[in-house]
């Protein structure tokens, strides 16, 4: 059975295929089953990743590792919070729903606060005018942040239709190209999973 999950990949992947270019409503209902199945799978591979993540920190807290001190948190927030989660649920007026308001929110807040100097130092660096690319990129930048700003429309009352211009047409363009080599990168890397030729995902090449 060395080859089991390589079977029942190609089985579910083609299923799916077949299933999203068959109008037959047995087709969506076998859809729905499996997308069913999919729910229980995402549980057990939150379960194994929770079981993953407690022994690579368990292991750096019994070896003294460096910053040991953080995987000990970890570790005490995991149990603590699962613990609370299964006894008293994750609705609001929990344990769980108090963590989730008073630490982690306001975590998640500071985290993107400090993105926010990381991404005006980027841009400080990349909008420096050192060729034509940048100089329009740098001119594309300015001319967005005064439009987008009520003292734009006093300046000049152009300034928001090139700024809407700018976001619905080159902008978009942008996107719509980005999202297409997105998708045909999944396509491609979807049906190399499908037939077998990437294996990462069993652990082994």
């Amino acid at each position: 059975m060395r080859n089991g999950p390589l079977f029942v990949t190609f089985l579910t992947g083609a299923t799916l295929i077949a299933i999203f270019f068959i109008p037959h409503h047995r087709a969506q209902e076998t859809q729905s089953v499996i997308l069913e199945w999919a729910d229980v799978v995402y549980t057990f591979a939150l379960i194994l990743g929770s079981f993953s993540l407690w022994i690579a920190n368990q292991t750096k807290v019994a070896r003294r590792g460096e910053g040991w001190g953080y995987s000990l948190v970890t570790l005490v927030s995991l149990t603590l919070v699962t613990v609370l989660g299964v006894v008293q649920g994750v609705s609001a007026g929990t344990a769980v729903g108090w963590i989730y308001n008073a630490i982690n929110a306001p975590l998640a807040s500071t985290m993107f606060s400090l993105l926010a100097f990381f991404i005006a130092s980027a841009a400080f660096r990349a909008f420096r005018a050192r060729n034509v690319e940048a100089s329009l990129l740098l001119v594309t930048a300015i001319v967005m942040m005064i439009g987008r700003v009520s003292i734009g429309e006093f300046l000049w009352e152009g300034f928001p239709p090139l700024t809407e211009w700018l976001l619905d047409v080159p902008n978009l363009a942008a996107k719509r190209a980005v999202a297409i080599g997105v998708g045909l990168g999944a396509i491609s890397t979807a049906l190399k999973i499908i037939v077998g030729i990437d294996r990462s995902y069993l652990g082994r090449s």
